[in-house]
């Protein structure tokens, strides 16, 4: 699964949209001018399946815009829960391949305004203008006839007595959108969203979204998105009203990719979105994402729930960076880089999810820079567990993992999660006096099952795990010596990404 990484930066997208290179219309008016929108996928991670926004990862991934995968055993070792150790095969497979993008050239003598034999106009000085120029010039043409035509086929009804046309009622208010429908939803959630900008001291960064989480000024988004503005870097919030605030992050959390920012000077009127239950959300249900794809802001799309609980891995692939991993909500909403930190709403307009991730094409197909697109596989982390990990990084800036203190293989084909034979750095495999080593597990163990969700890899179970608190009694099964056992493991905690 390829995911992108918001932080790098997405330049504006063109002014007009591509015209036919040999449009007679283009030529007479200049040379074209074709723009493409650079995208960046994301990285492949180790796994057994998410914004916005380069290699393949697993089935599901956080919406990064960076090429690399999570490599060797699980980077967050005890504090996620398990660690793991090298896998032999990147997870997932690779994507499918997708067609590149074709330009749809006109050809021929047609075009607007073609059949009129005009002056040219004077060459412009560059191919976009020369583009306007011509589309200009026979949108004129063409509104000119159609004018005169129009008035001479008005003129002709109102002496004929044969009309059957209705005109709507004449209405001086404002058109009302029903409660619960897109346009609706959209209108209530707009002013809650913001655009952030986040740019590192050396000006590095990029774009991505975040939405009000509480009066006091908090925004939640995910890590990825302001990661570059974490160390010293600057970081701006924009609502769709155009204003802009300066902001600092309060804390991160990267095995989970989520991030809360804080407004500086924070208005008084700020509107929280309300927080709906992931737990409950259904396949099938409907869905609208809100972000800046591409760097437009304020962008609505629709879909609904194809999937819940898929696995999610992916990393930034930047040097020294670790995986994020999640369980994720499965969306067919359009969702690309800029979208990461968006809400992902229901029908009602409650969020129940952060986009965060996309299945993406591995060719890069947008104008070749490497980037891709939605292809209708986006991911988000369900607002339930974002909800308290927020609340958490709010009241001390630090995560907290729930753990079984066991290191599990990242390998695919092990049936399961297969506990290793040694952990990270050397260390022991079962954590002594930890959660499985109180439940009896050992080395070689296979974990399948985790309460009545199958675990089929290591970072199944790891993404698992993390949708629960340090405290939870969880039911475990595995296998050993070929025999089904079952364990009962109250989930320890770790502090920090470190």
């Amino acid at each position: 699964m390829s995911t992108e990484n918001e932080g790098n930066a997405v330049p504006p997208a063109p002014s007009a949209p591509p015209v036919p290179v040999e449009t007679p219309a283009a030529s007479a008016q200049g040379a074209s001018h074709t723009g493409s929108e650079p995208t960046a996928p994301i990285p492949a991670v180790p796994s057994a399946p998410g914004a916005p926004e380069h290699a393949s990862a697993p089935a599901g991934m956080p919406a990064y815009a960076s090429a690399g995968a999570g490599q060797g055993h699980d980077p967050y070792g005890q504090q996620a829960g398990v660690q793991g150790s090298a896998p032999e095969a990147g997870w997932p497979p690779p994507p499918p391949a997708t067609p590149s993008y074709a330009d749809g050239g006109g050809s021929g003598a047609g075009g607007w305004g073609s059949s009129y034999q005009q002056q040219p106009a004077p060459k412009p000085k560059n191919g976009r203008g020369g583009l306007v120029a011509a589309i200009l010039v026979a949108a004129l043409v063409a509104g000119g006839v159609g004018g005169g035509l129009g008035y001479s086929l008005a003129k002709n009804n109102d002496d004929s007595t044969d009309s059957t046309t209705v005109s709507a009622p004449s209405s001086s208010g404002e058109v009302k959108r029903a409660s619960g429908t897109v346009a609706n939803v959209a209108a209530q959630a707009l002013p809650s969203t913001v655009t952030i900008e986040a740019q590192s001291s050396n000006g590095e960064g990029g774009t991505g979204t975040g939405f009000v989480f509480d009066k006091q000024g908090h925004i939640l988004t995910n890590n990825h998105v302001v990661a570059d503005a974490v160390d010293g870097g600057k970081l701006t919030a924009t609502f769709s009203s155009g204003k802009k605030y300066d902001a600092e992050v309060v804390g991160h959390a990267q095995g989970y990719d989520v991030a809360v920012i804080k407004l500086k000077n924070a208005p008084s009127d700020l509107k929280p979105l309300q927080l709906g239950d992931s737990d409950k959300v259904a396949v099938g249900d409907s869905t609208i994402a809100i972000g800046a794809p591409f760097g437009l802001s304020n962008t609505v799309t629709t879909g609904i729930i194809s999937a819940k609980n898929r696995p999610v891995a992916s990393s930034d692939g930047s040097s020294g960076s670790k995986a994020s991993y999640m369980s994720a909500l499965q969306t067919d909403a359009s969702i690309n880089p800029g979208n990461s930190g968006g809400p992902l709403l229901d029908a009602s307009g409650a969020v129940i999810g952060i986009n965060s991730a996309i299945q993406s094409s591995s060719s890069g197909g947008l104008g070749g820079s490497g980037q891709s697109g939605s292809i209708g596989l986006g991911f988000a982390i369900p607002v339930n567990q974002a909800k308290y990990v927020a609340q958490q990084l709010i009241k001390t800036g630090k995560p907290v993992y729930a753990k079984i203190g066991a290191s599990v293989s990242l390998n695919e084909g092990t049936g399961g999660a297969e506990i290793t034979e040694q952990g990270a750095s050397g260390s022991a495999a079962v954590e002594s006096g930890g959660p499985a080593a109180q439940a009896g597990l050992k080395p070689g163990d296979v974990i399948t099952k985790l309460d009545d969700m199958v675990i089929d890899s290591g970072p199944t179970l790891i993404g698992a795990i993390w949708t629960h608190k340090p405290g939870d009694t969880v039911k475990l099964t595995f296998t050993r010596d070929g025999k089904t056992h079952t364990a009962d493991v109250t989930l320890a905690s770790r502090e920090g990404d470190s």
